[in-house]
This record gives structure tokens, C-alpha cells and sequence, in this order.
């Protein structure tokens, strides 16, 4: 199989089943799989670290507590009295998306005529998987912002400093996710792109130093950035003050 050809069948979403309902056909793609897998891990773990707890922390539990005071001192920094209604949402959030960026760690790689069994592709690559993901922070924004607000005082954005802006402030509720949505599906299909060459042309050691960048370091920043640029979008959207 030439590169070429590699990188389309790499591209390609499949349809693992379809599911059947009344009229309807609705199919289960990799992606939704893959999605679900890492929905199952986050579930799975913190049901396995809840029932760990000590009172007097050690070891994993003092790295888990000292995680969940830093989410919880940013959202303090930025939504003041309202910081416990987004913390446990900011870390679930970066933490699927770690996830999901950083999955295809676990696939076997292929090269010198062994063939990988099987492939795991970060949900991330799909267009339609970044975009749920930005649709939802936006709508947990204008929620919070309405919260906040009151419906009056929300509207009243939309012509702030001057009624003349009513067109650019509507227009900023659309780029917002738009931006969420596209950075990180570019940066991570990018990194898959790139990931399936070095496979390609180098089946060993130069794709395992390459997941050490495009994988984990990457995909954690790209997962930083995303929660970062959603706790800025409900500061502004909530019109408090950073302390």
C-alpha cells in the first residue's frame, strides 16, 4: 500500500454497524466507538478513585486532590461566587479531551510486513466531534450568561458600547465556536496526518519519538487551550471582573 493510499484509508471514517430504528438507519461510526470507549474510561475512573478516598491523603490521591484544587482556584480566579457551578464541567472537560486526543497511543503500530490488528483514531480528528463539543460550551456560555445577567441584562449585550454593534456581537456567538470547533479539529487531524507518515516511513523508533509530541504534548495543550479559551467565553459572557 503506497502513502498515498494509506492516508486515505487513514482518513476515512468508517461505519462499524448501522443501528435500526422504526424507519429509520443510524450509523455507529469508529468515531462514535472510539467516543465512547473514552466516555466509559472517565466514568470508570473516577467511580475507581471515588471509592479509593482516604482521609488522610497519600500517594495518586494527593496528585488527584492537588488537580482538583488547581480547577477549582482557576474558576474561583474567574467566576468568583459562581466558580462551583463550572469547576467539576472545566476538568471533565479537559480530561475528555486529553483523553481522546491521546488514545491512539494505545494502537499497535505497523511495519516490517506485520500488520496492526486494529487502528484507534482520536475522535478529535472528526469535524463533527469538535464541533458538539464547542456547540455545547457555547450554550453552557449564553445559559451562565443569562444566569448572571437576567434575560434583559443579556440581551443588552448585544448592543454594547453602541447599538451600532448589534451585527458584530451577534456575529461573535458564531466565531466563537467556530474558533473552538476548528482549532482543535485542525491540530489534531493535522497530528494524525503527520503521526500515519512517520508510521509509514518509519516503522520504528522515529513514531514512538513522535508520539511523545504530536500525542501527549499536543494533544494536552490542544485540550488546555480548548478548556482555557471556555472559561475566558464565560468570564466575558458573565461580565465578571477577573480578581
Amino acid at each position: 500500500m503506497s502513502l498515498n493510499e494509506k492516508l486515505q484509508e487513514a482518513l476515512q471514517i468508517n461505519t462499524i454497524w448501522t443501528w435500526h430504528m422504526g424507519g429509520a438507519s443510524i450509523p455507529i461510526t469508529e468515531t462514535v466507538v472510539t467516543t465512547w470507549v473514552c466516555m466509559a474510561i472517565c466514568i470508570a475512573g473516577g467511580l475507581w478513585w471515588r471509592s479509593r478516598l482516604e482521609k488522610v491523603p497519600r500517594g495518586k490521591q494527593i496528585f488527584l486532590e492537588w488537580a482538583v484544587d488547581f480547577v477549582n482556584n482557576i474558576c474561583k480566579s474567574y467566576f468568583g461566587k459562581y466558580s462551583r457551578y463550572f469547576s467539576a464541567y472545566l476538568g471533565t472537560l479537559f480530561m475528555f479531551i486529553f483523553l481522546m486526543n491521546l488514545i491512539p497511543v494505545l494502537s499497535p503500530i505497523s511495519g516490517f510486513g506485520f500488520t496492526a490488528p486494529f487502528d484507534i483514531k482520536p475522535p478529535t480528528r472528526d469535524i463533527n466531534v469538535t464541533a458538539a463539543l464547542a456547540i455545547v460550551s457555547i450554550v453552557m456560555v449564553i445559559v451562565a450568561s443569562i444566569g448572571v445577567r437576567g434575560m434583559k441584562g443579556f440581551l443588552k449585550t448585544f448592543i454594547d458600547p453602541m447599538p451600532v454593534m448589534l451585527p458584530f456581537n451577534i456575529l461573535d456567538y458564531i466565531t466563537k465556536p467556530l474558533s473552538l470547533c476548528l482549532r482543535l479539529f485542525g491540530n489534531m487531524l493535522g497530528a494524525f496526518i503527520i503521526m500515519q507518515m512517520l508510521e509509514y516511513i518509519f516503522p520504528l523508533i522515529v513514531p514512538m519519538l513522535g508520539s511523545s509530541y504530536f500525542d501527549w504534548f499536543d494533544g494536552t495543550l490542544q485540550a488546555l487551550v480548548f478548556s482555557f479559551l471556555t472559561v475566558i467565553y464565560l468570564n466575558m459572557g458573565m461580565g465578571i471582573e477577573f480578581a
